[in-house]
């Protein structure tokens, strides 16, 4: 750790807090980042931001979850980013919206955006244990669900309810303005309208030196941007909602539009091709190491016409709740969803590659009256996606997946004390792939439990296990040609069987008026574990086979929280994981984080916060890896929240990101060696209606 540095930082939190160190007011103050919370159906979140969070949070899925705990980014530029969480990203961590599948493409490669708007959410959860099981199998670190407003559930209380905001952040030039509204017709029938649009250049990156390849040498010049990381957005919503006295049913219809960059795209290997099992490339060496770059740099073209990605997608929502329906059942849920989804990879203003999808689904849930103590839901969900790919890195055939399965979830209050959760999942999956190659067929089951016991006032103890089957996607199973986003030559395997986890996790945690706390264990094992086995390389490209093999990822998540005063609240927190792949270690595995963070209410209307963090080096690396250095991250943020005329609300907030101006770069990345956004300030202002 840097000592000039970190005096500094603790020198800000110091004063911070001595500024902070006045007459206490009657007023409580919560962290802001995490709030746990259970919904209507008794399904608990793990962790849960709120509208009003995410309305400062960052543009991406994966940026706005970076920082809860156990969870990264794993960002491709300014674009795109998802989340890993507990080194598990991609097929083992699905993303929902209300439930229902996201029907994009993000999980064919790290560069394709997933389909969500964090600031037109009204909330993002992270859940885990027997709930996820609802959602998806073979997710073993938890399914993320997006809760948005576009289908009303209920009639605004004024006859009409809207929020609008605008902010700007000085790192990349970002503007982004956000507006809904929901509107009643009548007595029974409730309008949503809303939007998003964002314009973002290259964003800055401390001392950073651009690469430009002369033959057989490269030549490193400095620059202030990060070329090929701008991000544009635009999103449009309508909704509406008959409702009534047991339930609602509506309508939605949403268009997104993206364009933005790609960073660290290279042009010299793109004459590598095969030969059996091995890679023929100009000058191919066996010897090389892989190793020959560093961070701060990359080894691609930093011109303006580099590689970007023009994304278009419509869906069409149905969803309806029925209290009611008939005996023995409380309540019935139905949606249903079709996404029509297109984007081109564009090189200058040439299409090098085209990805097309046209997907359903379908899901029904039946809330049963308790029986004989127990509560909870059965359902039943199908889906179908077509993909077609065309272009220099369709690495596929044309492929239709469709998908059955049955879901049950089970929960009993056993005494004061200890609540017991089961649940249980069967999917079939069946994939037609359009080439001579073989068609797949598979049937998984998943099974979960917890339970979770009070043993003294305020203290709570979980334990929670579940075995969970994941098939395999189409691209694990068919793919066979060069993929540039992560530099690799993928060859699919279509003797695949369905991968295996075994899951266990302790968690104990204490919560009172002053202090709260939460730790967690947790271990998983695979069995036939698919992976992007390395067979050749050359330089940075690699050949990878999908491939299997066992596995094993543990680790743990720790908060602590004491609330110095009425005004003053603050926490330290941490987390770690480990992933192998039999002896060696998995890839991109994130580094362990451990810092603290303090929250404050001046007034009724003054408020601020501050967040301190180490991120250790990553040094346990897999094959053809390379270390990444360690940093500190030191945020600060203010905001005011007023009363103004026909605004209910308005709340002005500045934000101070990576305020030491640090070298970010992310392991859990597949761009590990493109530096992240250095210092940047963000401010904004959002009014409530």
């Amino acid at each position: 750790m840097n000592l000039s540095k970190s005096l500094l930082t603790l020198s800000i939190l110091s004063c911070n807090s001595s500024l902070w160190a006045v007459e206490e007011q009657q007023t409580r103050v919560q962290l802001e980042t995490i709030i746990l919370t259970a919904d209507a159906d008794q399904k608990k979140a793990v962790a849960k931001l709120q509208q009003d969070q995410l309305a400062q949070a960052p543009s991406t899925l994966g940026d706005a979850l970076h920082g809860v705990p156990g969870v990264v980014s794993g960002q491709f530029g300014a674009g795109a980013s998802r989340p890993v969480i507990r080194g598990q990203e991609g097929a083992r961590l699905k993303v929902t919206t209300n439930a229902s599948d996201t029907m994009d493409v993000s999980t064919l490669s790290p560069d394709h955006v997933i389909t969500v708007d964090p600031q037109l959410a009204q909330s993002i959860e992270l859940i885990r244990g027997p709930e996820a099981l609802l959602y998806g199998a073979g997710t073993p670190a938890g399914v993320v669900n997006v809760v948005d407003n576009k289908i009303p559930t209920q009639m605004p209380e004024k006859g009409y309810e809207a929020q609008a905001g605008f902010r700007y952040n000085t790192g990349n030039d970002e503007k982004l303005t956000h507006a809904g509204a929901t509107v009643a017709l009548g007595e029974q029938f409730a309008l949503r309208l809303e939007g998003l649009t964002r314009r973002a250049n290259n964003y800055i990156a401390p001392d950073y030196l651009a690469a430009e390849p002369h033959g057989d040498h490269v030549h490193y010049h400095p620059e202030r941007r990060v070329a090929d990381t701008f991000a544009d957005s635009d999103q449009f919503n309508v909704g509406l909602s008959w409702i009534g006295d047991r339930g609602f049913a509506g309508l939605a219809y949403s268009k997104r539009k993206d364009q933005y960059g790609l960073p660290g795209h290279s042009h010299e290997y793109e004459s590598c091709h095969t030969h059996g099992l091995s890679l023929s490339c100009a000058e191919h060496d066996h010897d090389e190491t892989g190793d020959d770059h560093g961070y701060g740099h990359g080894d691609h073209d930093h011109d303006h016409g580099g590689p970007w990605i023009d994304m278009v997608s419509e869906r069409y929502d149905f969803r309806s709740e029925l209290n009611d329906p008939f005996a023995g059942f409380k309540r019935l849920k139905f949606q249903a969803s079709y996404t029509d989804y297109r984007h081109d990879e564009l090189e200058e203003q040439s299409i090098t590659t085209r990805f097309k999808s046209k997907a359903y689904d379908s899901r029904v849930e039946l809330f049963h009256l308790p029986v004989v103590g127990w509560e909870g839901s059965i359902g039943l969900q199908g889906s179908q996606q077509k993909l077609d790919l065309t272009g220099e890195e369709a690495i596929m055939a044309p492929s239709t997946t469709q998908k059955y399965s049955l879901f049950a979830f089970e929960q009993k209050q056993l005494n004061d004390a200890v609540k017991v959760e089961l649940a249980g999942r069967v999917d079939h999956q069946k994939i037609d792939i359009d080439s001579k190659q073989k068609d797949y067929s598979g049937t998984a089951g998943s099974a979960s439990a917890a339970a979770h016991w009070q043993f003294k006032p305020d203290y709570q103890l979980s334990f929670s296990a579940s075995h969970q089957q994941r098939l395999p996607l189409a691209q694990e199973l068919y793919s066979d040609g060069k993929h540039f986003a992560t530099n690799t030559y993928e060859v699919g395997n279509e003797d695949l069987k369905k991968e295996a986890s075994n899951n266990l996790e302790l968690g104990l945690s204490y919560d009172n008026d002053r202090l709260d706390y939460k730790l967690n264990v947790y271990h998983q094992w695979f069995d036939d574990f698919i992976y992007a086995k390395t067979l050749d390389h050359y330089h940075d490209f690699r050949l990878i086979k999908y491939s299997q093999d066992k596995a094993k990822f543990y680790g743990a998540e720790a908060e602590v929280n004491y609330q110095f005063s009425p005004r003053y609240k603050a926490g330290v927190f941490g987390d770690y994981v480990r992933g192998k792949i039999e002896s060696d270690n998995a890839p991109r595995i994130p580094a362990g984080r451990l810092g603290t963070k303090v929250n404050a209410q001046f007034d009724e209307r003054w408020s601020g916060n501050a967040e301190f963090y180490h991120v250790f080096q990553q040094d346990k690396i897999a094959a053809y890896e390379s270390e990444t250095p360690s940093y500190n991250m030191l945020n600060l943020g203010v905001a005011y929240t007023g009363q103004y005329k026909i605004a209910q609300e308005y709340r002005v907030f500045l934000n101070a990101n990576n305020l030491l101006d640090e070298k970010v770069y992310q392991h859990a990345s597949f761009l590990p060696s493109i530096p992240q956004m250095g210092r940047n300030f963000v401010m904004g202002v959002d009014f409530k209606f």
